[in-house]
């Protein structure tokens, strides 16, 4: 959540500020993240990349998030490309030891920025189309 990302966490001032909006955002977006990181999978086979490792880190790391939705499609993301994702991070200058998402089978390259987009495109049409398919579910009952 952009609120709590901005305000929530940087004084003790304003530390309860962006905590309710952050809340909010982790229960409504619940089952959406799900949904969103097993199309994600389906969409690393439409693109060429390994479903089996979008699935095998997917189950294993999405769970490596503060935030219960974070690591969702992150780490399906990680698996899909064979790279490791987010870990140790600084944020205001004080170091946060976060864990890592997937496995470091080689390294990130820049061309890993449009394979993700790629499989965020696929994603995307994937989840438009089961949209459309709910929607269409609920116009014939």
């Amino acid at each position: 959540n952009t609120m709590d990302s901005m305000l929530g966490y940087k004084n003790k001032k304003y530390i309860n500020f962006g905590r309710v909006p952050a809340k909010l955002d982790d229960a409504a977006n619940y089952i959406p993240s799900r949904i969103a990181a097993l199309l994600w999978v389906l969409a690393a086979g439409f693109t060429g990349n390994s479903v089996k490792g979008a699935w095998k880190i997917w189950r294993r790391d999405r769970r490596n998030h503060a935030s219960p939705n974070s690591a969702q499609t992150e780490s399906a993301c990680a698996g899909a490309l064979g790279v490791q994702l987010a870990g140790p991070a600084y944020y205001f200058g004080e170091y946060y030891d976060k864990p890592m998402i997937g496995d470091p089978l080689r390294p990130v390259m820049p061309e890993d920025i449009l394979k993700a987009d790629r499989m965020m495109y696929a994603e995307s049409i994937l989840a438009l189309m089961l949209g459309l398919l709910v929607r269409a579910a609920f116009v014939l009952l």
